[in-house]
């Protein structure tokens, strides 16, 4: 196994759990660098982007595909929150989640954390960020839980 690959699946098992990474990234997974920095900047999957590597804070961001291989072991990760299943029209096209929809999160769960939203079915709806842990986003009835990066829909 190469560095690089060791290095992206290292950061994943940091930021989801461990055995993300060996969930994440297979063997055939394909490695961008920046041209500028020469550093790793997106991660693909048979032609698909799966994850970007946030030169801000060293994390990835995650695309929906990603989200569709993590829940398939949703037990051993820890970036989950379900929403109630009448409002994810607007989540699937994008829309954020507000704290008075959530009706399961990680406890694990922190503000500027990478998740997953899935329906009450455990259906993948988007990725996005937290901006309140998963405790905050089960006691709160007002605000943002996840800002939406990216919705079903627009993939």
């Amino acid at each position: 196994m190469n560095s690089s690959l060791r290095k992206i699946r290292s950061i994943a098992n940091y930021q989801f759990g461990k055995n993300a990474g060996i969930t994440l990234f297979p063997e055939e997974t394909e490695i961008l660098f920046s041209r500028t920095t020469g550093r790793i900047r997106f991660v693909k999957l048979n032609g698909k982007r799966l994850a970007t590597l946030r030169p801000t804070d060293g994390l990835f961001s995650i695309s929906i595909l990603a989200g569709l291989l993590l829940i398939e072991k949703r037990k051993m990760f820890r970036c989950f929150v379900n929403v109630q299943n009448d409002v994810t029209d607007p989540i699937v096209s994008g829309g954020d989640v507000f704290a008075v929809h959530v009706v399961k999160a990680d406890e694990e769960i922190r503000a500027q954390n990478e998740v997953i939203i899935l329906d009450e079915k455990n259906k993948v709806l988007a990725v996005g960020r937290a901006l309140l842990s998963g405790s905050e986003m089960l006691a709160l009835k007002t605000g943002v839980a996840v800002k939406v990066r990216h919705g079903r829909k627009e993939s």
